[in-house]
């Protein structure tokens, strides 16, 4: 089975970063139970209401001499932030999109490293 793959472009002056897994891409509309008052019926309408979005979430990145995220990532915690429209991309087997969504306005929550597994080393 073939894993997904995953590129976040960050912006036309950041680089594209790859990632092999996303979660997070819930939408939930909210929904007002409402009552007119001139309804004969005594129950109410249900109507929509404010639209959220979840958090995204992008693991096992690639970011070979990039820091372009962690330093997008300190604009938040110097808080300069500056919002951007992030594109997520999923790329099939060949490195052409199949799916392609965009976030406007989003801002870095959070960043941790990965578990580094236990790598034996030889010393001299």
């Amino acid at each position: 089975m073939p894993k997904f793959k995953f590129e976040v472009d960050l912006g036309p002056e950041l680089t594209k970063i790859a990632f092999q897994e996303l979660t997070g891409m819930d939408v939930e509309n909210q929904i007002i139970e409402y009552r007119k008052n001139d309804n004969p019926l005594f129950s109410v309408e249900k109507i929509p209401g404010i639209t959220k979005y979840g958090n995204i979430t992008v693991k096992r990145g690639i970011f070979v001499n990039d820091n372009t995220f962690w330093d997008w990532h300190q604009q938040v915690v110097m808080n300069t932030i500056k919002r951007r429209t992030i594109v997520i991309k999923l790329l099939d087997e060949n490195g052409n999109v199949t799916m392609q969504w965009t976030l406007n306005n989003a801002l870095p929550a959070a960043a941790r490293l990965t578990d580094f597994h236990e790598c034996p080393m030889k010393t001299p």
